[in-house]
């Protein structure tokens, strides 16, 4: 399989992600052990998740995600088959939030002993922080690299802005810089299109994109109003149902009939093509959905499909 690299930091990586936002939300631990066993199997290694997973969840109060991917870690003993993304910064409850040098720390530790790991190989700032000068979050990170918990650093829902900023204040001080950037990005949504991803082309940093099937409409689940009942994330794509919308399922479904495949597969197939993107992020509730979002990495599109799924998106953009 093919390997692509975390921007400048040397790390390759499968070019599909496993989000793991729903472990310990709509998929137990048990199921969450299938997924995981299914990817590793399919020969990627790149899992997503973030110390917040799931706080959404009543009765959950963050960290249930990153402690069923420690567990599983342990249980399987290959660590070493895994390049393993959490992420830091959001609501985690009182004083927890942020990226200041402490509570970067902090959180650190808690998301090191969750994971049952030695060194996290991404470590990602959620969202951006105006209130903690840049130069203390990246010098924080620096140490942490030089310490061995974690191997390089990328930042998530940043603007072209302070992203660059970031950059010129890494450069200047010698200190890590953000190698990934993980936005909002799918045939939908392709907003960054504007601005963040000619910046990473440029600046040589990985698009790791959520989102990737925009809460599931791209699968082609939810087509009317009264698909929106299906699953709990329902109500999130209601947004998606305009004309703009039904333009791209048709797209999808064209191409995919071609391909003898599916909406999904094909969505993440040309997510794959975009540029600078390294690989995007899609969470499956099952082993049997992820083996059919897995059929997109041996999916060449050609350039009349290519053409007509990125048309049929194309006002996203503005």
């Amino acid at each position: 399989m093919e390997h692509r690299q975390l921007g400048r930091s040397g790390i390759g990586v499968s070019p599909f992600a496993l989000g793991g936002n729903v472990f310990g939300w709509t998929v137990p631990e048990s199921g969450s052990f299938e997924i995981l066993d299914e990817f590793i199997r399919s020969g990627c290694n790149l899992i997503d998740t973030a110390d917040v997973y799931s706080t959404w969840v009543r009765g959950n109060s963050g960290g249930e995600s990153e402690t069923i991917i420690g567990r599983w870690l342990k249980k399987r003993n290959n660590r070493k088959d895994v390049v393993l993304a959490t992420k830091v910064g959001k609501l985690m409850g009182p004083g927890k939030m942020g990226l200041s040098g402490k509570y970067i720390r902090q959180a650190v530790e808690d998301s090191l002993k969750r994971l049952q790991t030695d060194f996290i190989d991404l470590y990602q700032s959620h969202d951006d922080d105006p209130q903690t000068p840049m130069e203390e979050t990246l010098s924080t990170y620096t140490d942490l690299i030089r310490e061995g918990k974690i191997r390089a650093i990328g930042a998530s829902n940043f603007t072209a802005e302070r992203l660059a900023k970031s950059l010129g204040i890494s450069k200047a001080h010698n200190y890590a810089r953000y190698e990934t950037l993980q936005p909002a990005y799918n045939l939908y949504d392709r907003r960054i299109e504007k601005d963040l991803q000619p910046l990473c082309e440029k600046e040589g940093i990985g698009i790791i994109s959520y989102y990737a099937l925009a809460s599931g409409f791209l699968t082609g689940k939810y087509r009317t109003e009264a698909d929106l009942g299906k699953s709990v994330r329902g109500k999130g794509v209601a947004q998606y149902l305009d004309v703009m919308g039904m333009n791209i399922l048709a797209a999808l479904d064209e191409v995919a009939a071609k391909y003898h495949s599916t909406p999904a597969a094909i969505a993440l197939a040309w997510l794959m093509t975009r540029e600078a993107v390294v690989a995007p992020i899609a969470s499956a509730t099952s082993a049997e959905q992820l083996k059919d979002l897995l059929k997109s990495i041996s999916i060449s599109l050609d350039v009349e499909s290519l053409s007509l799924l990125s048309m049929a998106g194309a006002k996203s953009i503005i």
